[in-house]
């Protein structure tokens, strides 16, 4: 049976943080733990999990089978899970787990929901820093441990003084780089490694652009909601849907997506 969000919303928004709730239970034992271990995912490259990451999913899903059995799950950990009412968690416990083995609190809990037609709703949770990011069904906000305040882009800056931030320097492919220069090079200030703690610093009016390549859908559900919520505008490289990853761009204004955009695609 399919399911309308903005009906269920106050229940599925309730679930959302239970499960950030959870996650951040599990991995902050772990967290700068000097005998924490690291298996890689792809020999190729350092592609690393930990114990937290799996713990972190483990513990989400144990909350969507208590309170949302009848919701499908995408995890990055433990793959896809059936369900049969229209709706899709899309779960990241641990997005950038190499700051996570490094001590730095720039990783972040995601956690997005899709309809099918898609990303209505997501969180991105910093455990460590206490600060929920929270998008989607009437939403905008962060959470902290003291305060609750609204989310919104900052607008007006023009690309020549924007601030664009992306995880690592190659970005892709090397065509992918060539591209990212093109933008980096007309900015004011490139950043380089804050993972999904970038897209939460564009929702707060931080910084303005965020581009990036190679993504999976669950790197990018709960940013896109998040972003958007806020004002702000996230599509793929050629200005389409970027809900399941790939080259992925997230600019604070339609102007700035416009000026990235173009140069972009060269």
């Amino acid at each position: 049976m399919q399911n309308d969000v903005h009906s269920d919303a106050a229940r599925i928004i309730r679930t959302a943080h239970l499960m950030a709730d959870a996650a951040r239970g599990a991995i902050l034992p772990l967290f700068r733990s000097h005998d924490l271990l690291a298996d890689n995912k792809r020999p190729s490259d350092f592609d690393p999990v930990t114990e937290a990451d799996r713990a972190a999913e483990t513990a989400m899903r144990a909350v969507l089978a208590e309170h949302r059995p009848e919701d499908a799950i995408l995890g990055e950990e433990y793959g896809h899970q059936a369900g049969g009412s229209g709706l899709t968690w899309i779960l990241d416990p641990i997005d950038g787990t190499r700051a996570f083995l490094c001590g730095a609190p720039s990783w972040g809990v995601l956690i997005g929901l899709s309809d099918g037609q898609g990303i209505r709703y997501g969180l991105i949770d910093q455990p460590y820093m206490g600060e929920r990011f929270e998008g989607g069904l009437g939403r905008a906000v962060l959470t902290t441990r003291d305060a609750v305040r609204p989310l919104r882009v900052r607008e007006g800056v023009p690309l020549e003084q924007a601030t664009l931030m992306t995880t690592f320097p190659e970005i892709g492919s090397p065509a992918e780089a060539e591209a990212f220069r093109r933008v980096s090079d007309r900015v004011r200030l490139t950043r380089y490694g804050l993972d999904c703690y970038a897209y939460a610093l564009l929702a707060l009016g931080q910084i303005d652009l965020v581009i990036e390549a190679g993504l999976q859908s669950y790197d990018i559900a709960g940013p896109l909601a998040v972003v958007e919520a806020a004002g702000g505008i996230v599509t793929d490289w050629r200005g389409g849907s970027a809900a399941q990853g790939g080259q992925v761009i997230a600019a604070a204004s339609a102007a700035l997506h416009a000026a990235a955009l173009e140069l972009l695609n060269g």
